[in-house]
């Protein structure tokens, strides 16, 4: 293995654009959800009308879907992004609409048959019933509590139980019954994720920037070098992420 400080050097300047994760192959691994996300978008969209991906990141999730819908629409607000999708789902006929980060769903009320997403940013309940026709469904993985604590808790110490309940899906399904949706399926996994050396944990806290949100290669050099240490010890550094599936009706 290289040292440290190269390790950590080619990841500060890595390309961390787009949602894809092929930089982290044979470096960091991370379990999938039994259920197969991906698997269940492809036959929600195929036979859908008019469906609006949320925070589609690149599209690369959206564009492994054999068929879209007959109108297929994404939203992502991350100029980076928004170019990818554009040049992926584009040419498949996609409308790609770039938005600030909370804005609306761009879509007039009642007119969506289908609202999906994967690992959104922040689950607008409300404008995800006013765009949904009647009968329609949100399909959706999101992100759960304390997803990969232990990695940030390296970084920035202990967090509060406020911070540790943050994306539960017993709060999310409260607040989509509220937002007048009936919740019809709910499943959720602790996943696995290890990382093999420093570089892959430097990149990803570079891409998900909402972990660790100071972060910067010389604020935490003594950190990296701490972990660094610890993958070299033990083979790995070991965090665990939350996942939940929900589908909801309108």
């Amino acid at each position: 293995m290289h040292s440290a400080d190269d390790l950590i050097a080619e990841a500060a300047v890595a390309d961390v654009d787009g949602w894809g994760f092929a930089y982290l192959d044979g470096r960091a691994t991370e379990e999938r959800p039994s259920w197969g996300y991906a698997g269940l978008l492809a036959d929600a969209v195929a036979s859908t009308e008019v469906a609006i991906d949320l925070d589609t990141g690149g599209g690369e999730v959206l564009g492994r879907c054999p068929r879209l819908a007959a109108r297929q629409h994404v939203t992502e607000a991350w100029p980076p992004n928004a170019a990818k999708v554009r040049d992926l789902l584009g040419p498949r006929g996609v409308t790609v609409h770039e938005i600030a980060p909370g804005a609306p769903i761009p879509l007039p009320d009642g007119t969506a048959d289908l609202v999906t997403s994967r690992h959104p940013v922040q689950p607008d309940w409300s404008e995800i019933a006013r765009v949904l026709a009647p009968g329609g469904e949100y399909l959706a993985q999101h992100v759960g509590p304390a997803s990969a604590f232990e990695l940030i808790e390296h970084f920035i110490g202990p967090t509060t139980a406020q911070q540790r309940r943050g994306r539960h899906p017993d709060d999310e399904t409260a607040e989509a019954r509220t937002a007048g949706l009936e919740v019809v399926d709910l499943r959720t996994a602790r996943l696995r994720m290890e990382f093999f050396d420093i570089g892959a944990v430097v990149w990803i806290l570079r891409k998900c920037v909402w972990w660790v949100p100071d972060f910067a290669v010389d604020r935490y050099r003594d950190r990296l070098r701490a972990m660094d240490e610890i993958i070299r010890r033990d083979g790995s550094f070991v965090a665990h992420s939350t996942r939940h599936l929900i589908r909801a009706r309108r």
